[in-house]
């Protein structure tokens, strides 16, 4: 499965990256919401990992963005605003599911595997 981690944080980024590799995903990365968004448009993968704190676009403004122009792709989003205010403005946004940061891995992969489950 191939999923896209849009996530600026890169100590969590190269904790990810050997995890989620052992768990059979293969990963892209972008590190600001710009260079995100244009991924998750351009690009099929089969989920999404969104920051909502990034540099360049917002992660709320690029989930927007990516829901306008049709895309489909679950999305999945990490952050350390937990609010449950928060939480619901990220799914009104278009999020499939929201896991605050933070979070253990083991959760993270369950989940991923959950929402491509559904979106198959």
């Amino acid at each position: 499965m191939r999923l896209l981690l849009v996530e600026d944080d890169a100590d969590l980024v190269r904790a990810l990256q050997p995890a989620l590799k052992a768990a059979g995903f293969v990963l892209d990365h972008a590190s600001d919401g710009i260079s995100g968004e244009l991924l998750g448009a351009g690009e099929s993968y089969d989920a999404i990992l969104l920051d909502l704190g990034l540099p360049g676009r917002p992660g709320l403004t690029v989930l927007r963005h990516w829901r306008e122009r049709g895309v489909t792709t679950p999305v999945l989003v990490l952050t350390a605003r937990d609010a449950w205010h928060e939480r619901v403005d990220g799914l009104k946004a278009g999020a499939d599911d929201y896991l605050g940061k933070p979070f253990h891995v083991e959760e993270l992969i369950a989940r991923i595997n959950a929402l491509t489950r559904r979106a198959a």
